[in-house]
């Protein structure tokens, strides 16, 4: 009979595991409650949710062991009416502490390989991007040099309505082109901001005085929401901006509409609030020339 009801309480947290599996058939849950969207919009995406989700999966079995091994352990070894003291007390079991060891070093090693597999697939760059962006993070906006076509757009910072949402059409728009091996080139011209497109599931920092870069494809065609995850200042929150990713041939006539504006070349470093604090000794030598 104690079989039994031992075996009852084991199978309770096994039960309940397999529930929890088995609920993952929602799109949401099959990629982790990441954002909608995001499971194929690079051509990075798909892997990063496969080792959200798998680490996930991972751990949520250690638990259900874990947890279904507390239980036992409380029901099968608690006193029981009419025992008194301390019940039979188990050292130095090799067997267990050596399992007890090696586990968790394994998960360990396991979880830290698959993470620098993939993070070295989304940090390698392209040798011939087809495409080359350049994008400025300053406060509280985003300015785009579109390197490879010679035209750029200069953003302001994001209006609000009387509720403080964003007004749509104050929204800075990056445009890429779908199906283009894409580099992202990113600088700030003042403090640390943060380049994230939510749903690319990756973000990285601007920092004065370094150029950083995201390589990525971009492989569906939609909007996507942009924003700067550094905190940064006053107006942190409305330092937002929209990735629209089209087709070659709308691409194409958005970068011949910014042509038609004058917004030919690019806007470099000279429009830096702080250039004199990043560049301050080349900025001395020029002024020593003069």
């Amino acid at each position: 009979m104690r079989s039994n009801r031992v075996n009852k309480w084991v199978a309770a947290p096994v039960a309940i595991g397999a529930a929890l599996l088995l609920a993952g058939c929602t799109p949401e849950q099959q990629r982790g409650f990441l954002p909608e969207g995001s499971t194929h919009a690079t051509n990075h995406t798909e892997g990063i949710t496969a080792l959200w989700v798998n680490s996930w999966i991972v751990l949520l079995g250690v638990g259900v062991i874990t947890w279904g091994l507390i239980i036992w352990a409380t029901i099968a070894y608690r006193r029981r009416k009419g025992q008194t003291g301390l019940p039979v007390q188990l050292r130095y079991n090799m067997p267990i502490e050596t399992f007890f060891t090696v586990v968790p070093v394994i998960l360990v090693l396991g979880f830290f390989a698959f993470t620098a597999q993939e993070q070295a697939k989304i940090e390698a760059r392209y040798d011939n991007p087809e495409n080359v962006v350049e994008v400025y993070g300053k406060r509280w906006a985003w300015d785009f040099n579109y390197i490879s076509d010679d035209v750029h757009f200069q953003g302001v910072q994001v209006k609000t309505d009387e509720k403080g949402s964003a007004l749509p059409e104050t929204m800075p728009v990056l445009m890429l082109p779908v199906d283009k091996t894409t580099e992202i080139r990113l600088e700030t011209r003042d403090v640390i901001h943060s380049f994230w497109v939510v749903e690319y599931l990756y973000k990285k920092d601007m920092i004065p005085g370094q150029t950083n870069y995201m390589s990525f494809t971009p492989t569906e065609t939609g909007t996507f929401m942009g924003k700067c995850a550094e905190l940064c200042g006053q107006d942190h929150s409305m330092m937002l901006f929209e990735l629209k990713v089209v087709e070659q041939d709308e691409y194409d006539a958005y970068v011949e509409s910014l042509r038609a504006e004058g917004n030919t070349g690019r806007i470099g470093d000279e429009a830096n609030a702080n250039i004199e604090s990043f560049h301050g000794d080349e900025a001395q030598a020029q002024n020593e020339k003069k």
